[in-house]
């Protein structure tokens, strides 16, 4: 069983089901990707796995999500859980302060208030993002003035100063240039080595390259999902292969 294992997994908004019986296995130290064209629920079912949607009103979720033996909905308290499992997002989001105010900021809603423990927290976020070395001179100044690759990484760095289990990313480089993209894609090789990371990406390409494990998204439901070489090169289902070749989607 994975670090995160998903049963019979729906969900609702209103009267539309977004999600239908997603069963998943997401294995701990590994890369998974989640694919499948737009508007496919990959993106619904990564927030559900940190209850991000619990935010939305009419959203109603049937069956089971399990992270380390233990029901998320039953047995975690959201902030808890967060901590936990974080999130980066599509488009870079440092918050308008200083790059060490940014990845101080968990640590210090978590309680710590200690200078040379924080510095320490900071010094190794960065280093975690692969960004130290870029903004060491500089840490005092606005992260809002960084390159969007670099903001992206300062966004990673403040999720790993809380020091979570898994990393979840919904599409972390489509706003990025070249050169930043595969700048994260070698992070989250690292990564692994720490984390669990669950991707959603448009990028075929992508995918291929920096997972372990992808899943198939097709109308709210998991087509197929397995080694990612097995998916790519002798995928089952005539969708999965269609999709990946680039015949629709």
């Amino acid at each position: 069983m994975g670090i995160i294992t998903t049963k019979d997994l729906d969900l609702y908004y209103g009267n539309v089901q977004a999600l239908k019986k997603i069963n998943l296995d997401m294995k701990k130290n590994s890369v998974t990707a989640l694919i499948g064209p737009s508007g496919c629920g990959k993106s619904t079912f990564l927030r559900t796995i940190n209850r991000m949607n619990d935010l939305i009103d009419s959203v109603r979720i049937e069956g089971e999500v399990i992270f380390e033996g233990k029901n998320i909905y039953k047995d975690y308290d959201e902030i808890h859980l967060r901590k936990r499992i974080g999130m980066v997002f599509q488009k870079p989001n440092p918050f308008p302060m200083s790059i060490y105010d940014n990845i101080a900021y968990g640590p210090r809603i978590h309680g710590i208030k200690n200078k040379s423990k924080l510095d320490e927290i900071v010094e190794k976020s960065l280093k975690g993002a692969a960004l130290w070395e870029e903004v060491k001179d500089r840490l005092k100044k606005s992260a809002i003035g960084l390159s969007g690759g670099q903001q992206q990484r300062v966004c990673i760095a403040r999720t790993l100063a809380v020091e979570p289990e898994v990393l979840l990313m919904d599409e972390p480089t489509s706003a990025l240039d070249p050169i930043s993209t595969s700048k994260i894609e070698e992070l989250m090789d690292v990564l692994k080595k720490n984390y669990t990371v669950i991707i959603v990406t448009h990028n075929m390409q992508q995918a291929g390259r920096i997972s372990d494990y992808t899943a198939f998204f097709l109308n709210g439901e998991v087509v197929e999902s397995g080694k990612t070489e097995e998916i790519f090169y002798k995928p089952r289902d005539k969708r999965t292969e269609d999709y990946i070749t680039g015949r629709f989607g």
